[in-house]
């Protein structure tokens, strides 16, 4: 007859150990008290704006599951919408609007700072003040910059929207919107929300037309910048204008 063996219970699988229950100094709050914001990677700065995770998942590894869906990019993660958002298990109505309030916060501050540059110099600079406004769109618009005889930029106006695909741009729209504005000279500029860099036979004929009207009417246009998220295409440097 065999005797029983007693055999040491099985451990129980760990829980996983919530935000609350780190050492302090690794929480992302009190890291940031401790060490400011810069210390934090982007995955628990999000984690704050999330401000919890679920009963499986802490706010820090779930920030980490979001940002890996975008490449960890997060001009990627503020093309994300609420419907987008609320696929991730742990994230509802209310932590989807607050990540996507606080990426338009980051968006307007860029903005803010662009137009403190108010002199364009360059088709860097021309990018630089609309890819705020331009960059992160999920459809494209077309939009004209209006300049003095400095350079100093005047206005930025919105001409069209359109869809994913492309939308039209009436020359006459835009150079009643200089002319109303007393430009010298204006700088014309669109999205491609693909990425794609490179101008389409359309973005081409528009350019033509409007350089042509432009030199009829006194009023040159300096450059036609196509922003593709974080780069950009130039006709006057690539010496299409």
């Amino acid at each position: 007859m065999r005797t029983k063996t007693n055999l040491p219970a099985e451990e129980p699988v760990a829980k996983l150990k919530s935000i609350k229950s780190w050492a302090e100094h690794d929480r992302p709050r009190e890291k940031l008290l401790e060490k400011s914001q810069k210390a934090l990677s982007d995955a628990e700065l999000l984690a704050i704006i999330i401000g919890s995770g679920s009963a499986n998942e802490s706010a820090v590894d779930l920030s980490k599951r979001i940002l890996a869906s975008v490449s960890n990019n997060l001009s990627e993660l503020s093309r994300l919408g609420i419907t987008d958002l609320l696929r991730f298990k742990g994230i509802g109505h209310a932590k989807a609007i607050n990540i996507i309030a606080a990426l338009e916060l980051g968006r307007r501050r860029r903005q803010s700072e662009s137009l403190q540059r108010q002199t364009i110099t360059s088709s860097r600079d021309a990018f630089e003040l609309m890819q705020p406004i331009l960059g992160d769109l999920a459809y494209e618009e077309f939009w004209v910059i209006t300049l003095n005889r400095s350079n100093k930029v005047k206005r930025t106006i919105c001409i069209s929207e359109g869809g994913v695909e492309g939308t039209v741009a009436d020359p006459k729209k835009i150079f009643k919107m200089a002319l109303d504005d007393n430009a010298s000279g204006i700088i014309i500029c669109h999205n491609h929300p693909s990425g794609a860099l490179r101008p389409s036979e359309n973005d081409v004929k528009i350019t033509r037309k409007c350089k042509e009207a432009g030199a009829f009417l006194e009023l040159p246009v300096l450059d036609h910048i196509i922003i593709a998220h974080e780069k950009y295409f130039s006709f006057a440097d690539e010496g299409l204008l």
